[in-house]
């Protein structure tokens, strides 16, 4: 019998053998030995101690490369033997000193102190301030103008530049019945088939400033309403109220160039909002219509900074619109659909303008009513059935229209087009008391509910 002499292979070894030897499977072999496990020294000099590694193996991540390492030895037939990782005792934990609790960096004591200021040396631009509508003097018959833009600062950091004027809000209007969110259908239900009457109470009841006329029955797949047919409820509208109003088509790209340059005719000198030009459709048309009849444009773009400049520019540039009557709309997406996105898009158009994009620097709208395409803000329950209760959605839809607007407002709406009474009532008190406008007071929305 031959004499026992220590024998030190690595796993590369066996494995060489078995290649030399052609080997490609092992049966009923059991190699046995002891296993060395080799580890490197920390950076510095420092060892690693028995008990140091006994810690890191209660760690998660070697208790995965013990897993692994015992399978690799099962490849080759081996039996390797750890004992159970979650008996093996915690360290000793050293004791606190003075010493250890030393800090190693230095503290920053005066962080809170510090305070958040934005130069307005920074600012190069303002932004374009828009008037929307026009009284008799001017050649029209609204009864009041609203003036939008004209910011040198964020918005509400009024000591920081001038803000000269508010966000306002539209609610829709629309020429013909459509189906609503129950939480919005039982404040027009009676004035859903006159859209004259329709903005009479969306004004006189519900304090809109503006109103939108939304001409969507001349879509061909809706009614397919001939264009000069669709004008009157233009005419009914402007006939109803006299605040600044907002005409837009069905969003069809092969009928709203018709039908917005009919509308832009009939309401002529009124110094309206056409909404809207877009790079989908004919926007050169559209935009001829909008400055032959004396009207502000409306430049929409989908979540896109560089689009949105292109269309501008081309309304600059071709259309040779005034700088004076373009506002953008860089597109709402609701919350819980892309509100973060849409966010940081306006922030970034209206941080560009300020900074001296001259591209940019227009007064923004935001069609916050698409706050109601989401279906938390108007299904009763989520089609999930393990999801957790939603809530009465009457009161839920219009937190959902309000928390769409709101983050938008500090982004740098101007304008909101909007859809739910107290909606419109909490944004503007919200943001009129965050300019100053409303001294002395608070919002007191505490007992909203009883609004819906």
């Amino acid at each position: 019998m031959s004499e026992n002499k220590d024998l030190s292979l690595s796993l590369k070894d066996i494995q060489n053998m078995l290649d030399n030897y052609g080997v490609e499977e092992l049966k009923d072999i059991k190699i046995e030995g002891d296993l060395e496990i080799e580890v490197e020294p920390l950076s510095g000099g420092v060892s690693i101690t028995p008990e140091m590694l006994q810690s890191m193996v209660v760690a998660n991540e070697a208790k995965q490369a013990v897993y692994h390492i015992s399978n690799l030895f099962k490849m080759f037939g081996l039996s390797l033997s750890f004992q159970d990782i979650s008996t093996i005792p915690t360290p000793v934990q050293a004791p606190v000193t003075e010493e250890v609790l030393k800090p190693r960096f230095k503290p920053l004591e005066n962080l809170i102190a510090k305070k958040f200021n934005v130069s307005k040396d920074e600012w190069r631009l303002k932004v374009e301030e828009i008037t929307l509508g026009a009284t008799k003097t001017d050649g029209g018959t609204r009864g009041n103008v609203i003036k939008i833009g004209g910011e040198q600062a964020m918005p509400f950091y009024c000591w920081d530049g001038n803000i000269p004027n508010r966000p306002v809000v539209a609610l829709d209007v629309f020429d013909m019945p459509i189906s609503l969110a129950k939480a919005v259908k039982v404040h027009y239900e009676d004035v859903v088939h006159d859209p004259g009457d329709w903005a009479r109470k969306a004004v006189k009841d519900y304090k809109a400033d503006m109103v939108t006329i939304h001409l969507i029955s001349t879509d061909p797949l809706i009614k397919d309403t001939p264009a000069k047919e669709a004008a009157k409820a233009v005419e009914e509208v402007l006939q109803a109220v006299d605040v600044p109003i907002v005409i837009g088509g069905s969003g069809n790209p092969d009928k709203d160039p018709e039908v917005l340059e009919k509308a832009a005719e009939v309401a002529e000198g009124e110094r309206c909002l056409i909404a809207s030009a877009n790079l989908d459709m004919d926007w050169e048309r559209i935009g001829n219509a909008a400055k032959k009849y004396g009207h502000n444009i409306l430049s929409w773009t989908q979540l896109d900074m560089n689009n949105q400049r292109e269309l501008n520019r081309k309304l600059l540039k071709v259309v040779e619109m005034p700088r004076d009557r373009i506002v953008i709309d860089p597109t709402t997406a609701a919350l819980g659909y892309g509100l973060d996105y849409a966010y940081t898009n306006m922030e970034r158009i209206r941080l560009a303008a300020l900074g001296g994009d001259d591209e940019l620097s227009f007064p923004m709208s935001s069609g916050t009513t698409n706050a109601w395409g989401a279906r938390e803000a108007w299904m009763i329950n989520s089609p999930m059935p393990e999801d957790s209760d939603w809530g009465p959605r009457e009161f839920r839809g219009p937190l959902w229209e309000i928390y769409t607007g709101l983050p938008l407002a500090i982004a740098g709406v101007d304008l909101f087009m909007m859809m739910h009474p107290l909606s419109v009532r909490v944004l503007k008190e919200t943001t009129q008391t965050l300019l100053g406008m409303i001294e002395g007071e608070k919002v007191d929305i505490s007992n909203w509910i009883k609004e819906v």
